[in-house]
């Protein structure tokens, strides 16, 4: 389904944020292959929509197709089409994603999870624009841009040799790294309201009665590991928990409920109480291991969990980790990560 002709809208003032969309809007109208780097959830298909929108290509089609969510075989027979009598359940002629696009954009989604064969036919399409669809000899020409994105480190699985260097040199004429929800303070509470005032009109609400200043704070706390997604997911579930008032109270994780079904075998080690599992490095993996960097790591990241799991209620994760209020102060303070 074709998108409507419009660069879809983005939330932000942070300083990070506006980079990145000076960035954008700097490459979107070159015709030239554009890679995006981002974390799940930082809104990488937004940005090659809004790439493909700013384009002078934008009233043509914008086809998106995700790399990871099919085999090699069907994910190539969607990539470049078929001929009838291709592959068994081939009845006819099908075109594909590539030959769909002409004079158009082409979003491939985690690019990284392609295997190395579907690699080599993208790589005839960025260089000469042409490819053949499966179980034809007729040379199909297109123009297409190609906009890509991974959440992984191209690079280096270039270097193990998991990924084609050469793809990767013809996709990143231009690389737009997105910022982490983390690292965007400033845009935490712009885009929770947002989101909130959405999620009250879905529910037949006329206002947004707003969020407390406990809420505020746990919003800024958090690390945000699913990043824009999942701030959306959260405050959803919190407007329509509390009905669209008032907002006193946030459930990061659904999941937490002391019935929770637990693992029969645990992979990693109890850290501190039940629930909190933090991996044990693998010593004969490197040749070199800095301990004291290693402990601080493992501190920090029990602290933000315990935390975390505890609703931001120090008095709560003191308890939880076995600790006294003023002994789990003094470890936040030493990690600075009292706000």
């Amino acid at each position: 389904m074709q998108e409507p002709n419009v660069a879809p809208r983005m939330i932000g003032e942070s300083a990070s944020f506006l980079e990145m969309q000076e960035h954008v809007s700097a490459v979107a109208p070159l015709n030239k292959p554009v890679l995006i780097v981002g974390e799940r959830g930082t809104g990488k298909e937004l940005i090659a929509a809004r790439l493909h929108f700013l384009s002078r290509r934008w009233q043509q089609n914008f086809l998106k197709i995700n790399c990871a969510s099919m085999t090699e075989t069907l994910l190539e027979a969607q990539l470049f089409g078929h001929e009838a009598g291709a592959y068994t359940g081939a009845n006819k002629q099908r075109k594909g994603y590539f030959e769909r696009a002409d004079e158009g954009t082409l979003f491939l989604d985690e690019l990284a999870n392609t295997a190395m064969p579907v690699q080599e036919k993208i790589l005839r399409v960025v260089e000469y624009g042409e490819f053949e669809r499966l179980g034809g000899n007729e040379t199909i020409t297109v123009d297409v841009r190609i906009i890509a994105a991974t959440n992984q480190d191209l690079p280096e699985l270039a270097k193990q040799n998991k990924f084609r260097e050469d793809l990767l040199d013809r996709l990143a004429f231009d690389v737009v790294t997105l910022p982490p929800l983390r690292e965007r303070l400033e845009d935490i509470l712009v885009l929770a309201e947002y989101f909130a005032v959405d999620m009250v009109k879905e529910l037949g609400g006329e206002f947004f009665a707003g969020f407390s200043d406990r809420v505020q704070k746990a919003l800024r706390s958090y690390s945000w590991p699913g990043n824009i997604r999942e701030l959306k997911n959260v405050i959803e579930r919190a407007v329509y928990q509390n009905s669209g008032g008032h907002i006193t109270r946030l459930i990061f994780n659904p999941f937490d409920s002391p019935y929770r079904p637990k693992q029969s075998t645990a992979v990693a080690d109890t850290a501190a109480g039940d629930g909190v599992y933090l991996a044990t490095p693998d010593l004969s993996t490197v040749s070199s291991f800095d301990f004291k960097h290693e402990v601080q790591r493992f501190e920090i990241n029990l602290l933000k969990q315990a935390m975390e799991q505890n609703q931001f209620n120090q008095k709560k994760a003191a308890e939880f980790l076995n600790l006294s209020y003023h002994q789990l102060r003094g470890y936040l303070r030493k990690y600075d990560l009292l706000n």
